[in-house]
């Protein structure tokens, strides 16, 4: 075994033991903290190793990031890849309560078990929730870390640099937040992403997604769908830019509700850097049911 390799295990083992350490004296339920121990030590082993070398035998790059959209590729086989943003915020007006929402990084990890087949975890280790109500002139204030989302992919049709691929990612969210940033409960899902390369450097996606959601007065469940229509322009030096339409229809019994946006965003592969992605976004709310505003930037890495 190369030596290059002998390290880098030796220092994803290293970390992860002390994420679970730290985990330990952080979260208070046995099976959480484990989780969250073992998600923050592979995430933080991730930014510290050396990243690979892209060869021939490499697809190009390929993060769900940015915009709302998820790719329809996988992470290749053997390597880790990681996709946070380093800010996100939102901020929403309902009636007489304004709220503003902030991730403190979001970190998605990824793993290439199969040339066509990754597993993925996201966990939010700072969430912070502000809501200002005028009519009372008070306010509250939540943070914590998020939800653990649970993923895997697989690219039935094509992956990364096909003129049309097709991917099946399934999840669970496991509910690792608490009160007033997440409902406690466990959801699920599936997302199925698009893309069509349309020549010229343009490219159009989409992500139909169904959900399995919790009630929000019941414990019952109901079904959530939700779909992301992009398109994309590759415009030289590593610079990609894109628009997307975001449609989310949630059937709780209690009320359905509708939810839209328009997103714009621009990604950019440094020259010389194969597996280094920079990105921003912008996202604007088309109804009351939807955030009015969203600004976020982030980074992707595959190592």
């Amino acid at each position: 075994m190369p030596q290059s390799t002998t390290v880098r295990q030796s220092l994803t083992s290293s970390i992860c033991a002390l994420g679970v350490h730290i985990a330990k004296r952080v979260f208070a339920p046995r099976a959480i903290r484990k989780v969250a121990g073992l998600f923050f030590g592979l995430a933080a082993a991730s930014m510290w190793v050396k990243p690979a070398l892209a060869d021939d035998t490499m697809r190009d790059l390929c993060p769900d990031r940015p915009g709302k959209g998820t790719s329809a590729c996988t992470v290749d086989a053997g390597y880790f890849q990681i996709e946070s943003d380093l800010y996100n915020g939102s901020y929403q007006r309902t009636g007489s309560v304004t709220t503003e929402t902030y991730y403190i990084t979001n970190p998605n990890l990824k793993y290439g078990i199969s040339d066509n087949f990754d597993i993925e975890f996201n966990l939010a280790p700072n969430v912070i929730v502000r809501a200002h109500d005028t009519a009372t002139d008070t306010t509250e204030t939540w943070s914590g870390i998020g939800d653990l989302f649970v993923r895997a992919k697989w690219a039935a049709i094509g992956n990364s640099g096909s003129d049309f691929a097709l991917a099946i990612e399934p999840y669970v969210k496991l509910p690792t937040a608490r009160s007033g940033i997440g409902n406690g409960a466990v959801e699920s899902g599936v997302v199925v992403p698009i893309s069509i390369s349309l020549g010229d450097n343009w490219s159009l996606g989409s992500t139909p997604e169904l959900d399995l959601l919790k009630d929000a007065v019941t414990d019952g469940r109901h079904v959530s769908l939700t779909d992301v229509i992009g398109i994309g322009r590759a415009i030289g030096s590593g610079v990609t830019i894109g628009a997307e339409l975001w449609g989310s229809m949630n059937l709780d019994p209690s009320g359905a509700t509708q939810s839209w946006s328009f997103d714009l965003d621009a990604a950019w592969q440094p020259d010389g850097s194969p597996d280094l992605q920079l990105d921003a976004g912008f996202n604007l709310g088309l109804n009351r049911n939807t955030p009015a505003s969203q600004l976020y930037v982030g980074i992707s890495r595959r190592l």
